[in-house]
């Protein structure tokens, strides 16, 4: 890409619904997204190539990072970012080299010192950050300097400073209600493994007496521990001026590891689409990510999963009023109301362009099933999305 990339007027634009792909609830039944009323989508996939893309590897359910890192174009497997660092660039916090950064969630422990609820309920952000501010008051930690921050609702992030730290460590998270939750272990046999552990055993320890008294959120879980990487950015590979548009700080913190814009997002999806709007003769690139489709599929909801997806729907005609030379539209993973969670199976993708070859009058799991790019890895959306754009010299003689 490095070699090939040419820098031109065209313009990108990679709109992802966070957790798209899913599955019916009965085998005779419509996934989310077929069952979603999407007279746009629909046009739009009449005129597009369509496939299915495999973020990881088959069977294997990602997390958000590295369905995200796929989707940029960066091996998820050669690049592995915990998601602590994603969470921690994503709240505009001053990472150094040597933090040790993890993700919290607030947490629901029941009278057996078992995990009922892994999201506290999805408490408001603002109860998230009067959370975080006891935790800062009454945390202390030997050896370290310890930083709490909110990123949204349940989730903050916590940052470790010190010397001798490993990002070497396995979750507290048991991933699921009903078990208790887990010790973090360190993943190899070095002193720093060792060290950072018991750090964070402390750390999870002296929460849950600050947060004993609280409800629904009176413990945390730790997960997605990492230190600050070094990915090469979309400018040097692409050669892309690339700005993103997201309300998660999570997602912002991947757009700024790859080196992208972060612009202020307005309320919601459709200011979503406002900010894309206003932006849209400052970049040539704009991923634009909507959250509230994995957050239904995740909560079981089939019919709200469905509605995100027609409330996108609605906004696809101002969107192609725009213009953009190449337009993709997919997942990073897919998360099935029916699974409640993350899972391996294929994520729909559609590649807008004047370059295309349709297959199919609809969007949805089947139809790019047999579409014109059948089932591929993320990784090489990036690809796609820079030739439809003319932006990639021919290779070879």
């Amino acid at each position: 890409m490095r070699e090939l990339s040419v820098k031109t007027e065209t313009k990108i634009v990679l709109l992802i619904l966070d957790g798209l792909g899913g599955l019916p609830m009965d085998p005779s039944g419509h996934t989310e997204l077929e069952a979603a009323e999407t007279p746009n989508l629909d046009a739009l996939a009449a005129r597009s190539d369509l496939g299915l893309s495999q973020p990881v590897a088959a069977g294997v359910s990602p997390g958000s990072g590295p369905g995200h890192l796929g989707l940029f174009g960066y091996d998820p497997v050669r690049f592995q970012v915990g998601r602590g660092v994603l969470s921690a660039l994503g709240v505009g916090f001053d990472l150094g080299e040597s933090d040790l950064a993890t993700r919290v969630n607030f947490a629901t422990k029941d009278e057996s010192g078992r995990i009922s609820d892994r999201r506290a309920g999805r408490i408001p952000s603002e109860k998230g950050e009067e959370l975080v501010a006891l935790l800062n008051e009454k945390l202390n930690l030997d050896g370290v300097e310890i930083y709490v921050v909110p990123e949204k609702e349940y989730r903050a992030v916590a940052v470790f400073r010190g010397e001798g730290l490993s990002d070497a460590l396995a979750d507290s998270d048991p991933q699921r209600t009903g078990l208790e939750p887990l010790p973090v272990e360190p993943t190899d046999g070095s002193p720093e493994a060792k060290k950072s552990a018991q750090i964070a055993n402390s750390f999870v320890e002296q929460a849950n007496e600050i947060l004993a008294d609280q409800h629904p959120a009176n413990t945390v879980l730790v997960r997605g521990f990492g230190m600050h990487p070094v990915l090469p950015s979309f400018e040097e590979t692409y050669r892309l001026d690339a700005a993103a548009i997201a309300s998660y700080p999570m997602y912002k913190g991947l757009a700024r590891l790859a080196g992208m814009h972060l612009l202020k997002e307005g309320e919601g999806i459709s200011g979503e689409f406002e900010t894309l709007k206003t932006n849209w003769g400052d970049h040539d690139f704009f991923f634009v990510h909507i959250k509230p489709t994995d957050a239904a599929g995740e909560d079981g909801d089939f019919d709200r999963k469905a509605s995100v997806i027609e409330e996108v729907d609605a906004r696809i005609p101002a969107l192609l009023d725009l213009g953009p030379d190449a337009l993709a539209i997919t997942g990073d993973h897919a998360t099935p109301a029916k699974l409640k969670s993350h899972s391996w199976h294929g994520v729909p993708f559609l590649l807008a362009s004047p370059y295309t070859l349709p297959t199919a009058d609809s969007f949805g799991e089947r139809t790019c099933a047999g579409g014109s790019l059948g089932v591929f890895q993320a990784e090489e959306i990036m690809g796609y999305l820079m030739g439809h754009a003319l932006k990639l010299n021919r290779y070879g003689a």
